[in-house]
Formats: C-alpha cells, sequence, structure tokens
C-alpha cells in the first residue's frame, strides 16, 4: 500500500470555499493530509467536504469571516485542543477591492482590502505560529500576486495589499530561520478564478489555465524536504523571485 506524501499532517486552508482554494483543498485532502477548510460560505464549505470525502480524505469546516480578528484567535485555541499542532497554513484568501485612481477610493474599500490581504494574514501568523511550532516541519505558504511587483495605475488597494504581504512572508520567514518552519509566498498568475474574472471581465476565460496547475509546485513548498524560506514562487515565469 503506497503512504500518502501528507499522511496525518493537519493543513489548514483560507479562502477553500472556491477556485484556487477549493482545489488546494481538495488536493492536499488527496494526498492524506486532514484539511481545516475556512470560508465564510457555509453551504460552498459542504460542498467542498462532499468532494474531499468522495475522494476518501477528510476534512474539518470552518465557517469563518477573516476580518473576525478574535475568531481566528479561537480558532487557533480550539486547533490546539484537537490536533496539539499545524503541519500546514496556507493563506489563499483574498479581495480584489476597487480598482480605479488611488484617489477616488473609498476609505471603507481601502480599509478592507487591508483587512482581508495583510491584517488578517497578520492574525493568522500570530494565532498559529505556536502551533507551527510544534509541527516536526512546519510549513505555510500565502498566495500573492505580480502586482505587488508590477505597479500600474488603478491597481492601489490591491498592489500595496500584496506587498505588504511579501514583506511580511519575508519578515516571519527570517524570525523563523532557527526553526524548522518554512515560510514562502506563490504568485498563481492568470488562472480561470472569479477574482480574475472581476478584475479582467473582457477577458475569455477560456484562455486560462485552471488552478489545478498549481497543484505540482504547492505540494513541494508544503513538503518537509523544502529548505527554501522567505521567497516568492512566481508559477508563471517558474522562477524564484529575489
Amino acid at each position: 500500500m503506497t503512504v500518502k506524501p501528507l499522511t496525518d499532517r493537519i493543513a489548514l486552508v483560507t479562502g477553500a470555499s472556491r477556485g484556487i482554494g477549493w482545489t488546494i483543498a481538495t488536493e492536499i485532502a488527496k494526498a492524506g493530509a486532514h484539511v481545516v477548510a475556512v470560508a465564510r460560505t457555509t453551504g460552498a464549505l459542504e460542498e467542498l467536504d462532499d468532494a474531499i470525502r468522495a475522494e476518501g480524505g477528510t476534512a474539518t469546516l470552518v465557517p469563518l469571516d477573516l476580518t473576525d480578528f478574535e475568531a481566528i484567535d479561537r480558532l487557533g485555541g480550539a486547533l490546539w485542543e484537537r490536533f496539539g499542532r499545524l503541519d500546514i497554513l496556507i493563506g489563499n484568501a483574498g479581495l480584489l477591492g476597487p480598482t480605479g485612481p488611488l484617489a477616488h477610493a473609498g476609505p471603507k474599500d481601502f480599509e478592507k482590502v487591508m483587512a482581508v490581504n495583510v491584517t488578517a494574514n497578520w492574525r493568522l501568523i500570530r494565532s498559529f505560529e505556536p502551533l507551527l511550532r510544534l509541527a516536526p516541519a512546519g510549513r505555510a505558504v500565502f498566495l500573492t500576486s505580480s502586482a505587488a511587483r508590477r505597479i500600474r495605475p488603478f491597481w492601489g488597494p490591491y498592489a500595496a495589499s500584496k506587498a505588504a504581504l511579501e514583506a511580511l512572508v519575508a519578515t516571519w520567514a527570517q524570525e523563523l530561520a532557527v526553526t524548522p518552519i518554512k515560510v514562502n509566498a506563490i504568485n498563481p498568475g492568470p488562472l480561470r478564478t472569479k477574482m480574475r474574472a472581476q478584475a479582467m471581465p473582457g477577458e475569455d476565460a477560456e484562455t486560462l489555465d485552471r488552478p489545478i496547475v498549481l497543484v505540482p509546485k504547492l505540494m513541494e513548498l508544503v513538503s518537509p524536504a523544502l529548505e527554501i524560506s522567505g521567497r516568492v514562487w512566481d508559477h508563471p515565469t517558474q522562477t524564484w523571485l529575489d
């Protein structure tokens, strides 16, 4: 009997109810991990659970709005009580927010983008670092975007949030340098997702790859064998960015 590569590992995935998050959650479950699936919509999480169970996997469903920061703290405590550790953290959830001139962005819209894309991920780091330290080879991966580095007009809130996220990842990785934990980010590039359709409404979705193309690299990034930390993997160019 072949042992699956992530057997007995506990993996938390945010934004797990659709798109890239759905794909990550289902594929990690197929690889043997127990998935803690976090998303806002209960119905979509239940559909995800059905898909995971159909492939013989297991999941814990967590309906949670990531801007409820105290709920993230409570989730950390709940995971410690149930599992005693966390092996894999995937910070996938993200918000595009308003596109247009920076001076025209509404304060509430700007603040929500930063809350979801930056502050929520910092709260995940804050709540789950102790659990990752209890794992033999803790791994964390965050979803970023080329917008963090390829600056262009009208994408200010989103670009700023992803640049801040990459700074968090690099900083956290350096702080964990003397531990077994490895922390990285991945830029998926243009994939067939709801956010991409929102950002590029005139684009033909049939010309885009599906999120499944990320899976081979993602499996490397959560593998105990991984040595790289504090970097950004750029999927479109298949290179590590400095």
